[in-house]
């Protein structure tokens, strides 16, 4: 089989194109990595605070208590979960009882004690996370089959508001409200 120059020239241009890009990613990449894990996490944790704050505030007061079927937590009571539980992942981490006060039960949700708490579990849990270093990540919490590393909690506590602030986002869209925009 006999090969063409233009082909042969095609395919050595082609190479370099692909050494050039990938050589000005990993150099990106580099840039990147001076930031360590927590670095990133806090950034990526204040974003989901400004997040999770815009879709609490979207909801209107007189909706707090909106269930869009019987079987789940209405609005107010998914932004209670999401406070009740950056607080109990964070106290994990710091290995100290959670100073979260669970609201009583059946009581009617109220929209700006709502906001205070979730902004209060938001803060709780930055101040965790600005006690920690790199060392710490690998830091082992908990007992038996409760037994996580500090880096599998923060991931966790993430993974957990993502999940219901998405789905408080759901009961937006139902209500007819856009939910707010993220902003990476």
């Amino acid at each position: 089989m006999k090969l063409s120059a233009a082909f042969v020239l095609g395919c050595i241009l082609a190479f370099l194109i692909c050494l050039e890009t990938t050589t000005t990613l990993a150099q990106t990449q580099g840039l990147r990595s001076n930031l360590s894990f927590i670095d990133t996490f806090r950034t990526h944790w204040s974003t989901a605070k400004v997040l999770a704050l815009a879709v609490a505030d979207a909801m209107p007061s007189e909706s707090y208590n909106f269930k869009p079927v019987s079987a789940e937590m209405g609005f107010g009571e998914q932004m209670l979960h999401i406070a009740q539980a950056n607080y109990g992942y964070c106290a994990f981490i710091a290995d100290t009882k959670s100073p979260y006060a669970d609201p009583a039960k059946d009581a009617k949700v109220e929209k700006a004690a709502a906001i205070k708490d979730l902004e209060g579990s938001f803060d709780y849990c930055t101040k965790v996370f600005d006690g920690l270093d790199e060392s710490r990540l690998s830091q082992m919490h908990g007992e038996g089959k409760g037994r996580f590393s500090t880096l599998d909690v923060m991931l966790g506590v993430m993974i957990h508001v993502s999940h219901h602030r998405g789905q408080a986002e759901v009961y937006l869209r139902v209500k007819g409200i856009v939910p707010p925009e993220y902003k990476w």
